[in-house]
């Protein structure tokens, strides 16, 4: 009984990185710097995601976001958000490699890859993140996409070299929780057929702990959430709920639930009690 012991140990592996934590968190959307340091601290995450548009790394006061994080301590993943076509999230994703190379963090060799289709729904661009997709893995990145739960597109975004293929449980920020789990299923079937331990990472639309851990028991590798933790009442006390959710989704994963059943199964055995 030691094998699911043992695999809730080893580090989920997304390309050339390896990460303790199946926890990614953004870094975004926070009242202050400071709180945000916090909360990445809470969560125990070793992969953070950071938007590399410049207007985006710098605050009101005229801060840099990178001077409040520990680069020793974090991997940054760099990210495209806000970007709308393929070319415009090539350029950023170039920049967030440049900058990284230049703090000489070891993300600087991959992104997390996000070309919206339009400003109400935020959901990805299908065609013009495959065409990203391929002309970033061409130049060298490892590419994480951001996709839709859609089961052929994300087979599609794999074959095109993403090292990771992230389905989203519901749209960004929405705070939906996972929406269609019939779906994530079959990708998770489609990404893993003969690739079992190819990385599978749920992408938007967390709003609480018991979202995480729905995803992880879904057999997911691992959960990227921002708005779920720097929106929440209390931000701190939320990463920390994160985390917990993520490790505890994870072994119940391993530990096999029961089946459901439509009537009741006594938990106490009707045979050899004091009456028989």
């Amino acid at each position: 009984m030691t094998t699911s012991v043992e695999k809730l140990d080893q580090p989920l592996k997304i390309g050339t990185h390896q990460l303790g934590s199946r926890l990614i968190v953004g870094t975004g959307k926070y009242e202050t710097f400071e709180l945000m340091q916090q909360c990445l601290a809470a969560s125990e995450a070793d992969v953070i995601t950071v938007a590399v548009r410049r207007e985006r790394l710098v605050d009101a006061d005229g801060r840099n976001i990178l001077d409040f994080i520990d680069l020793n301590r974090y991997t940054i993943l760099p990210n495209t958000a806000g970007c709308f076509q393929a070319d415009d999230a090539i350029r950023v994703a170039r920049l967030g490699r440049e900058i990284l190379e230049g703090l000489e963090n070891p993300g600087a060799d991959w992104v997390k890859l996000e070309v919206l289709g339009d400003k109400k729904t935020l959901l990805p661009d299908p065609v013009a993140t495959l065409e990203a997709t391929e002309k970033l893995v061409a130049d060298g990145f490892q590419v994480l996409c951001y996709t839709t739960d859609d089961p052929i597109t994300a087979k599609r975004l794999k074959d095109a070299g993403a090292t990771s293929v992230m389905p989203a449980g519901s749209p960004i920020g929405s705070g939906q929780g996972i929406l269609n789990p019939n779906n994530l299923k079959i990708c998770l079937e489609y990404l893993k057929e003969n690739d079992p331990d190819y990385p599978v990472i749920i992408d938007a639309g967390v709003g609480t702990a018991s979202d995480v851990a729905v995803a992880m028991e879904l057999g997911c590798d691992g959960v990227l959430l921002n708005t779920g933790i720097a929106s929440a009442r209390n931000p701190l006390l939320m990463a920390d709920a994160m985390r917990h959710a993520c490790l505890a989704g994870r072994m119940a994963y391993h530990a096999g639930r029961i089946p459901k059943k439509l009537y009741a199964t006594a938990s106490s055995p009707e045979t050899g009690t004091i009456v028989d």
